[in-house]
Parts: structure tokens; sequence; C-alpha cells
């Protein structure tokens, strides 16, 4: 049955190595089952119907992978679009979860006839590769603000907005060490680094009485508080429209360029031969559907994936098994409650100095092209609003290109997404 469904001889592989490529791929991105609870419940969600939401969605964006096309990538809640959902929509602008639901159900909709019709890789081979890189990097250093926040290392103050916070508190060494304890396990290639470290400062600060500990393992909780809560009439209003160009660009860039990269490493995208990307592509825009009717932000493409390709992961068995895993971690509530923000936050750290390698691939000597790359990634952060990051970005890279005589290098893509942005800041800024 193995073989008629995911073709193993045919890659090259067996189920043996298809299944340990799963659970190396799972301990890699497992994290994501403590995070997103703990950033999703800031908007008020509940944190236990969120955590099942998460498992949820990560094993049905999995296991639609697996056999719809047939490709060993993890899918699951995405990081930056959580808090790009948490942070800018509820929190920045006001909007309830429900609406922000709502906003991600019409982007899945959105990113399926997009990927359906080819407008995705219009969009795609139209974004130029210095905001793509920017828009990576800027996101990682969203998500560092955040951490740094979360855990009282960087405070308010009055008179420079931020500054450095008190060491000397718990949350700030308990953050400071799972971040070291995260970056030494990578560099050793320790599978599951992450998970391992937000795991140890758990158990830790548990034993020296600076956390409550619920337990590991019981039924999982109700999904009730967030199943189908999501409010599509009240995303239809006119200031989501900015929020959903920004979930679909970050989704189109974040899922497809992962896939791609992963896909390579695996050997499935080869010249000259047919392969299953567009597959791929329609099946994590649904998985996106799926997640906001379950009750979480938007669902994508795992880079982590790729250390499941270098176990030797080669087919849809790898996410099968991925999928069956994040099932089970359906089971483990009691554990993800008891996680604290100080342990999450140097996940969100760790993550974002990985997503900064992005900003090698800028062409920093080119002006107009490294100038729009820098505000994308500044502002970010600056502004606490991955949107206003990416309008800036594109609305500066269209005036630079036009101002230096270099119109012909906008493509139409570039050129649309700019004009919305400005749209937006003209008629509907708040």
């Amino acid at each position: 049955m193995l073989e008629r469904l995911f073709r193993l001889r045919e890659h090259d592989t067996t189920a043996r190595t298809e299944v340990l490529a799963g659970v190396t791929t799972f301990l890699t991105m497992a994290y994501i089952i403590f995070v997103n609870p703990e950033i999703l419940s800031s908007t008020g969600m509940d944190r236990d119907a969120v955590f099942v939401a998460t498992c949820l969605a990560a094993a049905l964006g999995s296991l639609i992978m697996a056999f719809v096309a047939n490709w060993p990538i993890g899918m699951a809640p995405g990081m930056g679009l959580n808090a790009f959902f948490a942070f800018t929509v509820v929190a920045g602008m006001g909007y309830s979860w429900q609406e922000a639901l709502g906003a991600v159900f019409i982007s899945g909709v959105i990113f399926v006839f997009i990927t359906v019709t080819g407008i995705r890789s219009w969009l795609i081979q139209g974004i130029p590769g210095s905001l793509r890189s920017a828009i990576t990097s800027g996101i990682g250093l969203f998500l560092a603000i955040i951490a740094l926040i979360t855990s009282g290392i960087v405070v308010d103050h009055p008179a420079t907005l931020i500054t450095l916070g008190d060491l000397t508190r718990p949350a700030a060494l308990y953050t400071v060490l799972g971040f070291f304890v995260m970056a030494a396990l990578d560099a050793l290639r320790v599978r599951g680094a992450i998970l391992i470290g937000i795991l140890t400062v758990t158990l830790l600060s548990t034993a020296l009485g600076h956390n409550d500990f619920s337990g590991v393992v019981a039924m999982p909780p109700s999904l009730a508080p967030t199943f189908l809560q999501l409010d599509i009439l009240g995303a239809l209003h006119t200031g989501f429209v900015h929020v959903i160009l920004v979930l679909v660009l970050v989704e189109v860039f974040d899922a497809t360029g992962t896939m791609i990269g992963v896909a390579k490493r695996a050997g499935l995208i080869a010249e000259g031969r047919p392969n299953r990307l567009n597959r791929a592509l329609f099946a994590d825009s649904t998985a996106i559907v799926a997640g906001s009717l379950v009750g979480t932000s938007s669902t994508t493409a795992y880079a982590e994936s790729a250390a499941g390709v270098q176990a030797g992961g080669r087919t849809g068995l790898t996410s099968l098994t991925i999928g069956l895993l994040f099932l089970l971690a359906l089971f483990f509530s009691p554990l993800a409650g008891s996680v604290p923000g100080y342990a999450t936050a140097p996940a969100l750290l760790y993550v974002a100095g990985l997503m900064l390698r992005e900003i090698t691939e800028i062409d920093w000597s080119e002006i107009s092209e490294a100038t729009p790359a820098a505000l994308t990634a500044l502002i970010m952060p600056f502004t606490y609003s991955i949107a206003n990051g990416l309008a800036f970005g594109f609305i500066s890279y269209v005036v630079l290109k036009v101002a230096t005589g270099r119109w012909r290098q906008i493509h139409p893509a570039t050129f649309v997404v700019a004009v919305l942005f400005a749209i937006r800041y003209a008629f509907f800024s708040e």
C-alpha cells in the first residue's frame, strides 16, 4: 500500500528511511506547538484551543502535502505570520481575533485562486529578489523585538523609547539560558535543538519554583472556543484590504521559497523533468483555509523540512509521519500549558537570527535595490508592523526606480502592489 501511495522505489527510498525522516523534521519544528499558543493567546484566544488548533492545522497541512503532492515537507502555522496576526492586526490595529481569522480565511481563498490560475508564479517572478530577502530579514527583526520585550531584556523608557531591562530578573536569565542552549545544540547539529531549549527552561524554572507545572499527558482540550469562530464579514471591512494583501504576499514568498528550496535539496525539481510543484503549492494554499477554520493563523511550509530531507526523506510518507506525530502531540496539552513565555522567547529570538541570514542576498552596491530593502527590514520592528515594512519597501522601490530612470526594471506585479499600498495610506489610514 505504501509503495502504491508514495512510489518509494521510484524515489530510491524505503519506508523506514521515510519514517525516520518524518520524526527528524517533526522534532525540529515541534516548538511551534508551544510558541503559537503563547503568541495567539495574547489576543484573547483560548490558549488550550489554540494548542489543539495548532496541532490540527499542522497535521492537516502535512497530510494534504503527503497525499496531494507526495513531497517530504512539513506544514504548520508560520512564525512571523502569527506575530503579524497577534501584534499588528489585533493589538496594533484593534481588530478582534475573530476578524483576524476571517482575514486569514479570505487570504487562503485568494491564495488558492492565484495558485490555480498561475498568478502566484507571476508574483514570484515579478517581485525583486532584494525585497524578498528584506521581507524575511524584517520579519526576523520583528520576531526579535517581540522576544526581547516578552523576556524583559528590552523595556520601554520615557526618554529613549526603549532601553536595557533588568538582566537579573528570572525571565531575562531564563531567556538568555534558553537561547544559548538552542544555539549550542544547533551548532552541534543536535536534532530538535529549539524544542530541547524550550523544555530545558520549562523544567528548570519549575524545579526552582518560578513556574507552575500542570503535568505532561491528558486528553486533548476542547477546540470549541476557536472552531469556526472566524468573522468573515468583519474582515471584509475596507481597513482589512492591506491586511489581506500582506498575508497573501508573505504567504506567497515564505511558502513558495521554502518548498522550492527543500524540493531542490531532495532532487524533486530537476531540469527537463516534470515535477509536482503545482500540487505542492495547491496543498499549502488549501491548508491555510483549513487552519483558519479550526482557529489559527496562516499555515505554511517549514524550512525545517530540510532536516528530514537530509535524513533521507523523499516522499509524502515523510509528511504523513509528521502529520501523525502532530496528532499524537494533542495528548500533551498539560505540558504545552506549562511552558512560560520566557521559555518560548529564546525560540523566537533564535529563529529571528536564522531569518536574518537572508540579508546577505541583498545587492548593497545598488542604491535603488538596497535602500528599499533596508527600509523594508527596518520599518517592521520600529513600527511594530510587518505591513508597514512591506508598504515602505514596495513604494520606495517604485519611486527610486522611476526617479533614477530605471522604470523599465519595475515588474507590473511590483507596481501593482506598491499602488495598492499607496492607496491604503492615502485613503484608509487610521
